[in-house]
């Protein structure tokens, strides 16, 4: 959590949450191919191990505030796992936590999926993404 994040009444802004989700979810399977330079590897490399001029790109976003995440000088608590796995997407389930109580603040789920970036057409999951995903499913 950052300073700038809160809003007028001490909570995290909802916008920042949805970029806490975003940065949960690079920190777990990895930035998309292409962007920025190498750093930590992530637990499980899947969203930089795509085939070239392959988009990974958010369909659907679903975010439930449970109570609201005050700001705290400490990180957050995000939990993420593996839902659903389709024949050409995949759902991404969170909970943020408060860092001290460990209460639940948020549930939320993003829904993804491989997008051809010549012609925009989703793309079916290979045997070897789809592997990859059911060890992070629960």
């Amino acid at each position: 959590m950052r300073w700038g994040d809160m809003d007028a009444y001490g909570h995290i802004n909802n916008v920042q949450i949805v970029r806490m989700l975003e940065e949960a979810r690079i920190a777990a399977f990895g930035p998309p191919r292409g962007a920025g330079l190498p750093g930590v590897e992530p637990p499980a490399a899947l969203f930089n191990d795509v085939a070239e001029g392959t988009m990974t790109l958010v369909v659907e976003h679903k975010v439930r505030y449970v109570r609201t995440l005050d700001y705290r000088n400490i990180p957050a608590v995000v939990e993420i796992w593996v839902g659903a796995i389709k024949g050409a997407s995949f759902d991404l389930h969170y909970v943020i936590k408060d860092p001290v109580t460990r209460e639940d603040c948020v549930k939320a789920t993003t829904h993804l999926a491989f997008v051809a970036e010549a012609t925009g057409r989703v793309l079916r999951l290979t045997p070897e993404q789809k592997e990859k995903l059911e060890k992070y499913q629960a």
